[in-house]
């Protein structure tokens, strides 16, 4: 065994050449790995007496992708197309033996070898769509050539790996190893060398493709049509699709030109500087300020759910799915019965996707036990309390839960506004008190706001952490304030768009004016999902507000089909005409004098505001840092992904000193944090 360098041996198995990336912990194609390669098949090149190479991975991962931390950074090392054409220009033939995943830039680095050979659970895939890009480095000219256009189209555009199965059917690999990877892409290396097989270097095969520019021209029209939505608002996956059809129209050098093209737009444009962003940025909200690296969680083996209705039901849902029992606790056998129905439901309709099977149903329900006392939590690890948003009722059960839980048992509050240390005081036993927010619908939505109480414990707000990423959420840490981080900025939108259509602005605009900034749906669409009646009562409303009187009229959102949009049986939505006269009626009672509003204005008063509010949510320390505010809005709130969130969105596109001086126009109080950078 020869150390190439300190991340890449050269070995020997008789006339076999064995290279071995080691550079933990994912093996990613960093300046060392490159130059280590380049190395080794320099010195292969030289050697008359090998046969034949297999490039294999030390660890748990095949080249898992590129080192991202040197996006933006000056070259050094070998360049990676310089090394790929070592591999494929090598004399004798490379076999890539995978394991683990073979992503982005590593499974770009297995394309050039002159065959493939994996493990059972290998995956492969080119992600970079995912961050706003393409693969650089001939993966959108190489896959198509093994797997054919179309297929190459579905894995560049949504990123998703494949596994080894499906790609031996593909034709990306041509063997699966049974037992020890190296031994067997060894063996399968003398098969090759013995059969006199060729080198077969994907770049000169177009057979695979699937036809040519012509014939497959309304294959790419289809794709183009049924992905409209998903795609809308990404630059990515068009530079993807106008790779594959360059592969598919031109020579090989030739895609590869369109390629790099299309990538330097990617890598040089906003939308992937944002969604770097965000991807950084929702491994850094895992990590909790002043927590001392000793702290560990405590285990959590049990759950308590109270209430067992939309909210309730859905936290649940995580549990189950992941194999940690769950005791739910409803005041009432209807209500108790009703849940547990939806919870069955809802794992009936996923088999039916598909998705599991119905044993699987079976098995997820049976850990489920439903209870009308809440004596039944007393061993749980962890209580998830999911009730009415009120102080009174939320501070009895902790009374009731500090009298009934276990010593050390967590208590969580899914509250989405209330005073987290106010529930608190009502147990002798703050320390293991916290919210824990979920998102509407839980067992869907990826955010987990965890609010750390005034005298939450360390290991407390790190178990909570820690389950939230377990169940497959993504925590970010919350202080307490009104409506936390993502609610207390939603709050300061609803408030200017509730403005603007008293101003002169229909809510219609307002919703499409959001929705085209990339929002999956306005506030005005989103309270008719919601209900409009949601809090309010017929026996204390009094007409004071907007959505009192829409409430009044009869008007309680798509329940009823009826809200500040009409909608038909399909949920057609048509704004409604008895709604924008209540409006009209409203603004003249308190004597509005209505004017045009232009889209950006429109823009302005909604987000600038939110920008505003989360510069203040940090200067009172009740976010950890200003990436963790764009990860709650994206998560929880539908904030476009190739925006990076409403801080980044600030910071890099509207700018900071724009957003200052029109809030100061509006005549708002501005955040210093504004002014002066996050």
């Amino acid at each position: 065994m020869t150390a190439i360098n300190s991340v890449v041996d050269l070995g020997r198995d008789g006339e076999i050449a064995i290279v071995t990336v080691n550079s933990p912990p994912v093996n990613a194609l960093s300046a060392d790995v490159r130059d280590g390669l380049a190395g080794a098949f320099a010195a292969i090149a030289g050697d008359s007496s090998v046969k034949a190479v297999v490039l294999a991975c030390a660890g748990r991962t095949f080249i898992a992708g590129a080192d991202i931390s040197e996006f933006g950074k000056p070259p050094r090392g070998a360049s990676l197309p310089a090394v790929q054409d070592a591999i494929e220009g090598a004399p004798v033939p490379v076999i890539a033996a995978i394991h683990g995943t073979a992503l982005g830039g590593g499974l770009e680095v297995a394309l050039t070898a002159h065959y493939r050979v994996s493990d059972a659970r290998a995956k492969f895939g080119l992600p970079e769509v995912k961050l706003g890009l393409l693969p650089g480095a001939g993966g959108t000219q190489r896959l198509p050539r093994v797997v054919g256009a179309k297929q190459a189209l579905a894995m560049v555009t949504s990123g998703t790996p494949i596994g080894a199965k499906a790609a031996l059917a593909a034709g990306l690999i041509e063997e699966i190893v049974e037992g020890d990877l190296t031994a067997g892409a060894v063996a399968f290396a003398r098969k090759v060398v013995a059969e006199g097989r060729p080198l077969k270097r994907i770049r000169d095969d177009a057979s695979k493709l699937g036809g040519d520019a012509a014939s497959l021209a309304p294959m790419f029209a289809e794709f183009r049509a049924a992905n409209a939505r998903a795609f809308k608002g990404f630059d990515a996956p068009e530079a993807n699709i106008k790779c594959i059809e360059a592969a598919v129209a031109l020579p090989f050098d030739e895609g590869l030109k369109v390629e790099r093209s299309e990538f330097m737009k990617l890598m040089t444009g906003l939308q992937s500087a944002a969604q770097r962003h965000v991807f950084f940025a929702e491994r850094q909200a895992a990590k909790i300020d002043g927590l001392p690296a000793d702290t560990q969680p405590l285990p959590i083996a049990s759950v308590g759910i109270i209430g067992a209705g939309t909210m309730g039901g859905g936290i649940a849902m995580n549990f189950l799915s992941v194999g940690i029992p769950v005791t739910i606790v409803e005041t009432k056998q209807e209500a108790l019965d009703r849940g547990i129905a939806v919870i069955r439901r809802n794992y009936e309709n996923s088999a039916k996707k598909g998705r599991f099977s119905m044993e699987e149903v079976e098995a997820r329900m049976a850990r489920l036990t439903p209870s009308l006392s809440l004596d039944d939590l007393h061993s749980v690890d962890l209580v998830i309390e999911a009730v009415f948003e009120n102080m009174a009722i939320k501070k009895e059960i902790f009374g009731k839960l500090d009298r009934i839980a276990k010593p050390g048992a967590i208590l969580a509050s899914n509250t989405s506004y209330l005073n987290v240390d106010e529930i608190a005081s009502a147990t002798a036993r703050p320390e293991s008190v916290l919210g824990m927010h979920f998102f509407s619908p839980a067992n869907v939505m990826r955010l987990l706001e965890v609010v750390n109480g005034a005298r939450t414990s360390k290991q407390a707000l790190a178990t909570a952490m820690a389950v939230g990423k377990q169940i497959g959420k993504i925590g970010v840490v919350s202080g307490v304030c009104h409506g936390f981080i993502g609610n207390r900025m939603l709050g300061k939108r609803q408030e200017q768009a509730n403005k603007l259509i008293l101003e002169g602005a229909r809510p219609a605009d307002v919703d499409r004016v959001l929705v085209e900034f990339g929002f999956p749906m306005g506030p005005f669409q989103m309270s008719d999902l919601a209900g409009l009646d949601i809090g309010w009562s017929a026996d204390t409303s009094k007409g004071e507000t907007v959505r009192d009187r829409l409430c009044e009229a009869g008007l309680r959102g798509q329940k009823n089909g009826k809200g500040f949009y009409d909608y038909d049986a399909d949920r057609n939505r048509t704004p409604s005409p008895v709604a924008e006269q209540i409006i009209l009626d409203y603004a003249a009672e308190k004597g509005i004098n209505r004017r045009e509003i232009d889209d950006q204005e429109i823009l302005e008063r909604c987000l600038y505001p939110m920008v505003n509010e989360g510069a203040k949510i940090l200067d009172e320390g009740m976010a950890q840092r200003a990436s963790d505010i764009d990860i709650v809005w994206i998560n929880g709130y539908g904030w476009p992904v190739y925006r990076g969130g409403p801080m980044f969105w600030a910071e890099h596109d509207a700018g900071r000193e724009t957003i200052a001086a029109a809030l100061e126009r509006m005549g708002m109080d501005v955040s210093p944090r504004l002014k002066a950078g996050f």
